[in-house]
């Protein structure tokens, strides 16, 4: 959903993390669980471009964008 709300590709999102772009299709499809050094460069990455990640609520975990973000 972060990717989604910024409009990066997997490319987008791999060369701004630099991890490759398997691992990121492969995560996000639920065929890998992740690791954590290459999950927080990739939230890095993320964040930097403007996404808010929250916390679960109730509601569940999600994503928003920072207000006057740059994207």
């Amino acid at each position: 959903m972060a990717r989604a709300a910024l409009n990066w590709s997997l490319a987008d999102l791999a060369s701004a993390a630099g991890v490759h772009r398997n691992t990121i299709s492969n995560f996000e499809t639920g065929k890998y669980a992740g690791d954590q050094e290459k999950l927080a460069v990739m939230r890095a990455a993320l964040e930097a471009a403007g996404v808010v990640f929250i916390p679960e609520n109730g509601g569940g975990p999600g994503v928003r964008l920072r207000k006057n973000a740059d994207v």
